[in-house]
Formats: C-alpha cells, structure tokens, sequence
C-alpha cells in the first residue's frame, strides 16, 4: 500500500504548472520564476498554488508579481510593439516574470490525511514545482461542507476556482469575530453568510442589533443601476430559529412582518453605565458623567427620571441639593432631554421586559433580530446597545457562575454572539473601557458571549481588542491605517497588506484567523436562490424535497416513531 494516501492510492499530479522555486526564505517568502507558457496577466494576489517540495507539500499564497531581465541593456531597447516573434523569442529566456508566494502551510508527503497540515517551519529546495491547487487540496485544507460533524460552512471559492473555501463554524464561535470593509464592498452580505452558519449549524445562539434593517426578514441587493432586488433574511430562511423584536413596530409592518414583540425601554431601566459611552455623540464634558453619579447616589434606578422631570430654574436648585455642578448638570439635564423625542422610551412598561423577553428565546436557541425601523440615530443605536447588551451579559455571567459551580450539562448556557454595527463607536480606545462591548472582547467568551463586530473603520477600534478577535473577514480596505488595524498581530503582514489592498471592490474577501487554517482570499458566495435551497429553505424546494424536509424534521422531533 502507498503510505501517502489512505486506501493505498497514489496522488495523482496536480493541474496546471505555474513555474519553479529560484530564491526566496523562510521569513520574507518565496520567489516562482513564471513558467514560459503562463501568462502574466493571469496571477492574482491571492491566488492560491502548491509548492511540492521533496518531502512536503507547501500550501502558499500568491502575494506580489515583478517583471525581470537576465540583462538590463534588454530593457534600454525593447523590441517594437508590431516585432512579435523578437518579444517571444525574448519572453521567457531574456526577460521573465517572478511571482511571490508567502507558504502558508505544510502537509508531508508520506502522511494520510488525517494527520493533517501544519505550520510552516522549512522551506523547498531550488526548482522545486508550482503547480495550480485543486479542489483536493482545498478540501484537504478548508474541510468539505456538509461534512459528518456538521462544522464546515463555506463562504466562497478560492480566486479562478469553483471549489468552496469552508470556515470551522465550531472554531468560529469560540471568540469574537470581526467583519470588515469599506462602504459599499457587501459587508452585510458577508455579516448574513456568517450569521447563516452560526443559525444551520446551531454552533451558537445570536442577539443582532440590526441598525439599518438587514438581517431581519429581507434587504435590499443593489444591483448597479436604478433598479434594486430583494433577498430574503434569517426569518424568511430560518422560520421558527429567529424571532424579530422592533424599536418601530410601525416601520416593520410596512415592510411585511408582523414583529414577534415590540421593544419599549422605560427610564428606570437606563444606568450611568449607559449614559457614560455617550460622551462624545451627547458632547458631555467629564463633570456631566460625575454629576449623573451624585444623582444615581440619591435616587438610585429612579435618577434618570427624577432629573429629567426637573425643569427650567428647578435644575439649578436641584443641583445645589444633592451637591453637584450646577453648570454640569444644567448641561446632562439639557442632553438626555433628547432621550424624550424616541417614542420607544416609556416612563412604566406596560408589557413583559424586553430583555427579559429576549433571554428566554436566547435561552430557547431561538436566534433574536432587533430593528431599529426608522429610529437610526447613532445616539439611539448606541444607547440602545449599550442598554440590552449590559442586561444580557449580567445574566450570562450569573448563568455562567452557577455552571461552574454545578457543572451539570443541563446548566451550561448557550453559546451567544452579539453582532454590533458601527463597531468602532462602541470599541474606540475610549470608549472600549466603559462600554459592555469592551468587556466582552476581553473576557475572551469565558462568559459563554462574544462578538461579531461590523466595522468600516477598523483603525478606530481599539488595539487591545482588535487582538482579541479570532477571525477577522475583510473586504476592500483603501486606508492604510485601517488595513494596519485589520492585520495587528498577524505574520507575514507584508505580503497580505498587498492581497488586501488589490481586492476587488464587490464579492472579495480576505479571510484569516482561528476559523480557517491558514489565509485566503475568497470569491463570496452567491446569496440567492440556491443558497436558499442548500439551506432547505421550505419556499425555495421542490415539492417532494418539501415533504422530505417537513418529514425529516419532525423525525427529529419526536422520533422514527
């Protein structure tokens, strides 16, 4: 039996031949003479090739392109452009191109696959063959979707190939994750692939503060021109697995939902803790904040409405009561008066606790979607966030302590990932030290929570938690500060600074981090009408595939009986 393949089967040659090893070091990469019969043109930052080495086969990444000559005096007097059998006769001998290529991983040759890959610690020898991946070696890497653990989703395919790049959805949940890219480059689109993961699998539970409306029960595909398509949401995929909760009941019945509860936030259930992170959107000097506490100190939950209820001159006495800034608080009581102007904010609840509600279908696994409707204020995002995060962390923290106390499975929680938009106003240096959202990334999910952060601005967040995220899955990046943030504690940055900033403005991605064993760029994947079929989407199959789905899933729930 061949001892390199399982079952004794020899590995067959790869596919296209790019070119040979010349040069190159374990640190600073490797360089390919092109083959003569390669195009140029044809290489891609991003591209992934294996080197076959002796005795390893190396997994590597294209990540720059230079044109050489054997002689410079070639390149004084370059052959006419209509002198074409002088510029083939040249190609190649006098002149060649040299490619790149950063190994990300190595497999040995006489090892079955479940050994699996490791990280590169040798480098090929001179000559040593390029040859163009195949759907053998992604799979070998990335895993296969729809494998027997359930664990593999896939996001895309490699660049100039069909075969899916799939992300451990296990892994993926274990910390926090970032999504990031320019305006306009589908991170939404990228934020619903994630999600769509997380939910099939039931790797973890999601609470989604949905700012713009897109995750809930449709969004809007732009297509280039006047003309818009819609794509349906986790609820219209999903069904019972995700439940939406609506700041504006109004607005989400316009767009053809009826919302599994309406959201209202009394004043009592608003901390300092809240108000603090709103610094910079109210314009709050630090003595406002001091000022909120020596309310707080007196009238405990009540403090927010007791000040607000203060008017005009009564302000200033009220200050000279519990001992603070006069001019301070004039200025916090002025601010939160545009807490009134949001109609969620109630003085009494008249229905169930939102986050009360919330935590029971957390608890349930049933996925939430918060939307905001037409209430997009930053200050009301920030505010609301900040409000529901905090609850839920607090009782994730009591869940969690009385599993490590018991250590019974049946009080273990669930796994829950909380994605947040416009990530940087919650994570900026500043604010990541009093925002809940700040706490999470540090903890490090030991709480049983963790983020999915959406970002556009990556350089704003803060470094100390920008080191936490585990995956990090970016689309076009222009600032150079922002692809820095995007790659803080990453090897081999240099190569992938150039990747990053040669991707395609739509449907390009570079992924990296704990979910996928090594970096790759992906063509994403298409979100349409198959994707739903591949989920089982019941309105996207056939009719006997809905019956097949509709009678396997209630086999799982009572039984082949």
């Amino acid at each position: 039996m061949d001892a390199r393949r399982p079952g004794g089967k020899k590995k067959a040659r790869r596919g296209k031949r790019l070119g040979v090893i010349t040069k190159g070091s374990l640190v600073e990469g490797l360089e390919m003479k092109l083959d003569p019969s390669q195009n140029i043109e044809d290489m891609k930052a991003g591209k992934f090739a294996v080197i076959e080495g002796e005795k390893n086969d190396f997994f590597s990444m294209v990540t720059d392109m230079r044109l050489d000559a054997t002689n410079q005096e070639i390149l004084l007097h370059p052959p006419a452009q209509d002198d074409e059998l002088l510029r083939q006769v040249l190609s190649g001998t006098s002149t060649y191109n040299i490619v790149s290529l950063r190994p990300m991983l190595m497999m040995s040759k006489g090892a079955g696959d479940e050994e699996g890959p490791r990280p590169v610690k040798a480098i090929p020898s001179h000559f040593s063959l390029v040859q163009e991946a195949e759907e053998e070696d992604v799979e070998r890497i990335f895993g296969r979707e729809g494998d027997s653990e359930g664990r593999f989703f896939s996001l895309g395919t490699p660049l100039d190939m069909e075969t899916p790049v799939c992300v451990d959805m296990v892994r993926f949940a274990e910390r926090s994750n970032g999504i990031f890219g320019k305006t306009g480059t589908g991170k939404s689109f990228l934020t619903r692939l994630a999600l769509c993961g997380l939910i099939h699998f039931e790797r973890a539970v999601n609470l989604i503060f949905d700012m713009h409306n897109e995750y809930g029960f449709r969004a809007m595909k732009e297509t280039g021109g006047r003309s818009a398509t819609f794509v349906k949401g986790l609820k219209q995929l999903f069904g019972e697995k995700v439940a939406i909760f609506s700041l504006d009941p109004k607005s989400t019945r316009a767009r053809g939902i009826q919302p599994d509860f309406e959201v209202c936030i009394s004043y009592d259930q608003i901390a300092v803790e809240d108000i603090a992170p709103l610094q910079d959107e109210l314009k709050l000097n630090p003595t406002a904040v001091e000022s909120a506490y020596l309310v707080y100190a007196m009238y405990k939950e009540k403090w927010l409405s007791t000040l607000l209820r203060q008017d005009g001159p009564d302000v200033e006495a009220f200050a000279e009561e519990i001992g603070a800034h006069a001019g301070s608080l004039v200025a916090l009581h002025r601010k939160l008066k545009r807490l009134e102007n949001f109609p969620f904010m109630v003085s009494k609840l008249h229905d169930a606790d939102a986050v009360d509600r919330i935590m029971e279908y957390l608890d349930r696994g049933i996925n939430v979607v918060l939307e905001f409707g037409q209430q997009t204020s930053m200050l009301c995002y920030l505010l609301v966030a900040n409000i529901i995060a905090r609850r839920i962390h607090e009782m994730y923290v009591k869940k969690s302590e009385r599993f490590y106390a018991t250590q019974r499975v049946e009080d273990q929680p669930r796994q829950l990932m909380i994605t947040i938009e416009e990530a940087h106003k919650f994570l900026n240096p500043v604010a990541a030290k009093q925002t809940i959202f700040g706490t999470i990334a540090r903890e490090m999910r030991k709480y049983y929570v963790s983020l999915l952060i959406v970002d556009q601005r990556p350089s704003g967040i803060d470094d100390e938690v920008l080191s936490q995220i585990g995956t990090r899955i970016t689309a076009l990046l222009n600032d150079e500060k922002d692809i820095q943030a995007v790659l803080t504690g990453v090897s081999g940055t240099e190569g992938l600074r150039s990747v990053l900033a040669s991707l395609d403005s739509k449907q390009q991605a570079l992924v990296i981090g704990h979910a996928v064993p090594m970096p790759v760029v992906i063509k994403t994947r298409e979100y349409g009408p198959q994707f739903y079929r591949e989920l089982g989407c019941l309105d996207e199959l056939g009719e006997e595939e809905r019956k097949a789905k509709v009678q396997k899933d209630i086999q799982a729930l009572f039984g082949e009986s």
